[in-house]
């Protein structure tokens, strides 16, 4: 143990926004029940690179005995996070970057403040309602539905825009990548949220899904998983959000995507 400035956290201050969280070069920050925490010492590198991303003043940096930084150790716990390709962990010139590999990515507006792959963007294309499964849908195949960012259910927040006054798609990280149908069949026109219920920290997924869904204005959520085990888990979720909104008008559906690509079936989600 050493004395060092290290991050701290004022939970009582934290919105649980998720800034911070994309700012952290090595991946020391994560949400936690709604609610920005770090999660190892040894990850943090004191530099403070994700206080200026912290809405609520939440985060300081302060002197305190601490475990000493580990480089090595940072390596190897964002190779867990990303599935053994360590994209995130740059020099300390690069972190200040909003961008991927000087390429900017392409739902964002650009801004000086804030970190770009969390800030809401909602650009609707007039499509309203459920579409129809039929095939003339197959024209769609080849055309991004997506009208909003962020995506990923740590980072998306209640009272979006983006939710209000149409159903909730609640996709599994592999169903858009495994279908080509997936954007014309169940984006398209929908509120779209995504996770993985076997990867992901997925702590706080039922009480961020279940404040999603306590909007009156969306009248139904459909999830849409492969048809895996392990997916099942993210549709136990959706239930428990389900429950926990206290919604008794919501109508919850379960559309199941095979490792072929093919719609198996959708059904009333119990």
């Amino acid at each position: 143990m050493a004395t060092r400035t290290i991050i701290t956290i004022d939970r009582e201050t934290c919105n649980g926004c998720g800034e911070c969280v994309t700012s952290c070069a090595e991946g020391a920050l994560q949400i936690v029940n709604g609610k920005a925490e770090l999660v190892r010492e040894q990850f943090c590198d004191g530099l403070g690179a994700c206080l200026g991303e912290c809405p609520t003043g939440a985060l300081k940096l302060e002197q305190r005995e601490s475990e000493e930084f580990d480089e090595e150790s940072v390596k190897k716990h964002l190779e867990e996070l990303r599935g053994g390709v360590d994209i995130a962990h740059r020099s300390e010139g690069d972190r200040a970057r909003p961008d991927v590999g000087g390429h900017p990515l392409p739902l964002i507006e650009a801004s000086s403040q804030g970190c770009p792959g969390t800030r809401m963007r909602f650009s609707p294309k007039g499509k309203q309602g459920r579409p129809s499964a039929s095939a003339s849908g197959a024209g769609h195949m080849m055309q991004s539905e997506l009208e909003q960012w962020p995506v990923q259910i740590h980072l998306v927040q209640p009272g979006a825009a983006f939710f209000s006054n149409r159903e909730l798609a609640v996709l599994s990280t592999c169903s858009p990548i495994a279908s080509a149908d997936v954007h014309w069949r169940f984006i398209r026109g929908r509120g779209v949220v995504v996770g993985c219920p076997k990867l992901d920290q997925t702590d706080s997924y039922v009480e961020k899904l279940a404040a999603i869904l306590a909007d009156r204005t969306i009248p139904a959520v459909v999830v849409v998983r492969m048809e895996v085990p392990c997916c099942g888990g993210l549709s136990q979720i959706v239930r428990e959000a389900v429950a926990l909104s206290g919604r008794t008008d919501l109508e919850a559906l379960e559309a199941t995507v095979g490792l072929n690509g093919d719609l198996l079936e959708t059904r009333e989600l119990k």
